[in-house]
């Protein structure tokens, strides 16, 4: 369930309580009048399924509270109410299924913004793949997926895609090229300096490293699990299943790949440096194919559900 939480101008309120109404999976309806003050208006809250969040957000929007009043949702971790649990059997579908638009345009925005911390995350990451290169570990790598913040830009493009949002994209892509280019040369530099005092003995990375050698060797493989990666990745921000998306950094070789590169490029090790470039990009379209594919599939699914379900949008039902 969700928390429906909106300060509704006065005028509106009888229209937005009308709307709850005749939304199957709303209830526990309250109304304080004149209780909020900036801005000025009623306080309506109310209990959502998820599967029935759009049709309200909607409906709401449609009367201009998201302009003139405010509207907030939050997620309920345990609701003990017999008519919550009718609402939900009202709701079509399931929770799991339905994806919350205005949920996802809040979290791939905040992953498209290019923060501090953003770029801090993806120099780090990018360091301990270097560092993996050089000695061969594998457990650096995963420390690495783990610690890239990538993902969040790549789920605005599939986003941006699906729903047709231009400044999405854009936003996204510069935050990847230029998160990607400071950390690859922050990490180049480094490697440099390491080099130089001697802290790196090695001419050129090993020719034999058989745990990390992947990094630089794709193959049709990488293609399929940036794939499988990339819908996974999207499932889980739609489903609210956070915690499958550490599967998911564990999957792809993007920032491995990308410290790789700037040690490669350190080295001077042609053949590695092109080998991680094509590792790059074999993920990153693997991952954007997919999860745009996903979240289409996704929405023509869920609308077959409320087309079967008869569920038209409210204030059109006769």
């Amino acid at each position: 369930m969700l928390h429906l939480r909106a300060i509704v101008p006065a005028d509106r309120t009888d229209a937005v309580c009308a709307a709850l109404a005749e939304c199957a999976g709303a209830t526990n309806v309250v109304v304080l009048a004149g209780a909020a003050r900036s801005p000025r208006g009623d306080l309506v809250t109310s209990d959502i399924a998820r599967e029935a969040a759009n049709e309200v957000l909607d409906a709401l929007r449609g009367l201009g509270v998201d302009r003139d009043g405010s509207i907030a949702l939050d997620k309920v971790d345990l609701t003990l109410s017999e008519t919550a649990e009718e609402a939900k059997e009202r709701a079509p579908g399931h929770g799991d299924d339905a994806v919350v638009w205005a949920e996802l345009d809040r979290q791939v925005s905040e992953g498209t913004a290019l923060t501090w911390s953003f770029v801090a995350f993806l120099v780090l990451a990018t360091q301990l793949a270097g560092i993996a290169a050089l000695i061969d570990s594998p457990v650096l790598v995963v420390g690495a997926m783990v610690l890239g913040p990538e993902f969040g830009a790549i789920a605005a493009i599939c986003y941006g895609l699906v729903r047709w949002q231009p400044s999405h994209i854009v936003q996204a892509v510069r935050a990847l090229v230029v998160g990607f280019t400071v950390a690859i040369v922050l990490t180049y530099a480094c490697a440099l300096v390491s080099r130089w005092t001697g802290v790196i003995e090695l001419d050129r990375l090993p020719d034999e490293r058989p745990l990390t050698a992947f990094i630089y060797s794709p193959d049709r493989w990488s293609f399929i699990v940036a794939l499988l990666a990339g819908g996974a990745g999207v499932l889980s921000l739609t489903a609210g299943k956070s915690s499958a998306l550490v599967g998911v950094f564990i999957s792809v070789t993007t920032v491995p790949a990308a410290g790789n590169l700037a040690v490669a490029l350190a080295l001077k090790h042609g053949s590695e440096i092109t080998g991680s470039l094509l590792q790059l990009a074999v993920n990153f379209a693997g991952m954007i194919i997919a999860g745009t594919l996903t979240l289409l599939v996704q929405k023509v699914l869920w609308s077959a559900v409320l087309r079967r379900g008869g569920r038209p949008a409210i204030g059109r039902r006769t």
